[in-house]
This record gives C-alpha cells, structure tokens and sequence, in this order.
C-alpha cells in the first residue's frame, strides 16, 4: 500500500494505521482504492469485533492530496464522477462496517478526514485534534462526505460550518458530537484499550445487531443519495467557480470572488 496505510490485526481487534506523515496523511485515488479493499476485507472477515483507526504524524489526515487535486482539477466531469463515487464507496463502507470502529485522532482532520472520522462509531480525541470543512476555501463543497458529516454533527451545524470553513478546536467537536471522548495524548491508547475489553464483553452478534439497528431505525445513506452527493461534487469541480477556486489555490493567488470582495 505505497507505506501509506498499514494493517494489523491481533485477535478480534483490528489496526488500521495512515503511514504518511509527511504528506500529513493525505488521500488520494490509489489510497482510496487500498483503503476500499482492506474495508472489503475486513467486512468479510467474522473473527474481527473492533477495528482502530490512527495516523502517524502530527495530523490525522489533511484530506485530499494536492497533487492528486491537481490531476482532478483537469478532470472531465465524467472523470470526477467515477473519482467521487470511489470515496463514496470508501466511506460508506467504513460507515457501514459491521465491527465497531474506534478512530484516535491526535492532529488535524481536514476535508476527507472530517468524513472517515464521521464514519467512525467512537472517536477518541486529544487537544490537539482540530477540524475542518475547508472546501468552500476554494470553491468546492463537501458533498461525498456530507452525509456522514450531517448524521454526526447535524443540519444545524452543518448549516454553519459547510459555508463558513471554520476551524473546529477539539473542545468544540466534543460539543458537537464529532468527538466521543477528549483525552491527554498519553492516556489516549489506553483508553481505547479500556474501550475494546468494554465492547469484547459484550455478545458478539448482539453489538453487531445493535450497531445495524441504529441504522435500520434512523435510515441510511442509499445508493441513490451517495450517487447524487457524486454528482454534486463532480459538476462543481468542473464548473467555472470550481476550476478558479483550484486554480488559485495551486498559483497560491486569492481567487477571483476573494479580489472582488476586497474592492468592495
């Protein structure tokens, strides 16, 4: 996996690990692709109760890569529709996984990243997490993660931080829901550890059941709105806005609606 995602699992419980710290954990298509197959696998696998997620580095990740961003920039409408609808893929299979999943974020989760930790049923955190819906920065919109983001924060929230791409403190994920758990980074582990012996004692076909209830009782993402969300995001990086919001982003210039406000 290009050393950008490791696995491991010991027992029932299962590691996932974003090795990229340089790049601060980014994502792009291939990562999307590795990451996809080890959720098929892990669904399929009926020994795994818990899977973890964490990253290296000072973020848990920073969303969308930039390069793969610019290869996306030149991208057909057709192109970012099959490239949407592969993240949608991902998320909605880590989503909808039948093990409980714990992600541990001790950084900044950005974009994408503010979508795999939506998708995860308990999220421990540390000061030091903060998070972004930062795509109307440049143009662009949220969309293939909205639906995950809306069910873990709600419409009300959402209403503000898609449209305003404010930084969240961790403080603030934790009010809002985002976050489970605020921790110091030294006790982070362990209590994910306090966590998993809690879920192991428990019945396992019982916390799967339970786990799909919640969904079977307040709806699911559908295939026709995960379709439509790909749809949204693929449209507006080929429109006009989107194409000058990612331009400007790569020249490392304001885009056009920024210089016009600033004369107003």
């Amino acid at each position: 996996m290009e050393n950008k995602i490791t696995f491991k699992k010991q027992g029932d419980v299962a590691e996932i690990r974003l090795t990229n710290p340089e790049k601060h954990n980014a994502f792009d298509d291939q990562f999307i692709a590795d990451f996809t197959d080890l959720l098929t696998n892990i669904k399929a696998d009926e020994s795994l109760r818990v899977v973890v997620i964490k990253a290296d580095g000072k973020s848990f990740s920073a969303g969308a890569d930039l390069n793969w961003m610019k290869r996306m920039a030149q991208y057909s409408y057709e192109q970012n529709l099959a490239d949407a609808a592969a993240l949608a893929k991902m998320l909605h299979l880590l989503n909808y996984l039948p093990q409980t999943t714990i992600a541990l974020v001790n950084g900044a989760a950005f974009g994408g990243g503010v979508g795999i930790v939506s998708c995860c049923d308990i999220v421990l955190a540390t000061e030091k997490a903060k998070f972004c819906l930062s795509e109307v920065k440049i143009g662009l919109i949220p969309a293939t993660i909205s639906p995950y983001v809306i069910d873990a924060i709600g419409q009300r929230a959402s209403r503000r931080y898609f449209q305003t791409a404010e930084v969240i403190s961790a403080q603030q994920a934790l009010s809002l829901g985002l976050v489970s758990e605020l921790l110091d980074a030294e006790v982070l582990e362990q209590r994910a550890f306090e966590l998993i012996d809690t879920l192991l004692a428990n019945g396992p076909e019982a916390v799967k059941a339970a786990k799909a209830l919640i969904f079977n009782v307040d709806g699911t993402v559908d295939d026709d709105k995960a379709l439509a969300t790909s749809e949204q995001i693929a449209s507006i990086r080929v429109s006009k806005q989107g194409q000058e919001g990612l331009t400007a982003f790569f020249e490392r210039r304001p885009a056009n609606w920024q210089k016009e406000h600033k004369e107003d």
